[in-house]
């Protein structure tokens, strides 16, 4: 009886030793944690918080940069926006290619992680060779585009010319000056290709196989087991490359912009993040930059939020609808 009433009085205080222990070993590990993301908190809050607050003071003044002084000037910056005949034309130009881009960058990242996922021989090998171009620097990227797309000598028009086919002029014709942009952005669609590699080798190979024992063919597997499997992945690609598209500024400032002479660049060659550029460090009009950085942000916001709201018809999640 003595044994069984000192077991009861020992079980509780072995219990509350053992949630002590575990209380103490969790806030060792949110000590841990904090401190190892630390730097990135530092780093978020100094040039993303503290930048974005800067940037929308900024946006109701007109700075003057010699003088480091701001003169407050209300709404006049966003009504100027409004007003300017080169801001819409920059948007415009910048909502085409994000039309032209997305699919085009999305449907060579899922072509390329597609073979990449069929490779068994030499599989790491030629990930590294596809993921090459990503590391590629924008201005060396630039610089062989350059010589591509050359109207007159550029390897990509010799080579249509070789099957009797006469290109365009890619840098100069107003027609072609996007398309020409989409063929460089493509060249580093590789980071989305990686992920979407991940999604494809993710899907459980059964679904595969009772699909053929039960007749279906490639097409039919492709478009009821893969597309369905890897949509969440899909749909993060398709909202990260919108969101690239929209602030092109790269592709764009290098093949059209690099040596300054702004006025010979077509127009069809205004994206909106190069005028925000033109404004901001050519013409020092920091109060409109800054405006026009936020509607940028505004617009990317809504259409963000659109996504999401048909991501959430068309997505499949295996847990379900999220």
């Amino acid at each position: 009886m003595a044994t069984r009433q000192l077991a009861a009085e020992y079980q509780p205080r072995r219990g509350r030793r053992a949630q002590r222990s575990r209380e103490k070993y969790n806030r060792k590990e949110a000590i841990a944690g904090l401190l190892f993301i630390t730097p990135w908190i530092i780093g978020f809050l100094v040039f993303t918080v503290i930048s974005m607050s800067y940037s929308l003071v900024l946006s109701f003044t007109d700075y003057d940069l010699a003088t480091n002084t701001m003169d407050p000037v209300g709404t006049e910056n966003f009504e100027q926006l409004a007003q300017n005949p080169r801001v819409l034309r920059s948007l415009g130009n910048t909502f085409t290619f994000a039309l032209m881009a997305v699919p085009v960058e999305v449907s060579m990242a899922l072509l390329i992680a597609m073979l990449l996922n069929s490779v068994r021989r030499g599989a790491g090998l030629f990930r590294v060779i596809y993921y090459l171009p990503k590391m590629t620097p924008a201005v060396a990227t630039a610089a062989v585009f350059l010589l591509l797309l050359n109207g007159n000598q550029g390897a990509i028009n010799k080579g249509l010319d070789m099957i009797g086919i006469q290109g365009p002029q890619w840098l100069l014709d107003p027609d072609w000056v996007k398309p020409s942009i989409v063929v460089m952005s493509a060249w580093s669609v590789a980071g989305s290709a990686v992920i979407l590699l991940a999604a494809l080798q993710a899907v459980p190979k059964e679904l595969y196989e009772s699909a053929a024992l039960d007749g279906a063919g490639r097409l039919s597997r492709f478009r009821n087991i893969t597309l369905p499997m890897i949509s969440p992945t899909l749909f993060f690609i398709v909202i990260t490359l919108t969101i690239a598209s929209l602030q092109v500024f790269d592709q764009a400032y290098l093949l059209f912009y690099r040596d300054g002479a702004n006025s010979a660049a077509p127009e069809a060659a205004l994206f909106y993040g190069v005028y925000l550029y033109q404004q901001a460090f050519q013409q020092f009009n920091f109060g409109l930059a800054a405006a026009m950085a936020w509607l940028l942000f505004v617009i990317i916001l809504l259409i963000t939020v659109v996504q999401l709201k048909v991501g959430e018809r068309l997505v499949y999640y295996e847990g379900g609808k999220r």
